[in-house]
């Protein structure tokens, strides 16, 4: 497990997640634990190391 650090794509508040490098790629969506609203999160991992991380707005 990963903590990783990013801004709101809504609020561009810094916010935190855990993320699991078991995956090579994911593509799923988490609430902001500050605005709540839906983010697109998609980590991709290369060997355990965290090497992209997209967290896009979902259009409503």
């Amino acid at each position: 497990m990963l903590e990783h650090f990013f801004q709101c794509p809504y609020c561009w508040e810094l916010i935190s997640m855990v993320l699991d490098a078991s995956v090579a790629h994911q593509v799923y969506v988490e609430d902001c634990e500050v605005c709540c609203n839906p983010i697109e999160v998609g980590p991709r991992f290369e060997e355990a190391v965290l090497v992209g991380f997209e967290a896009l707005g979902l259009e409503q």
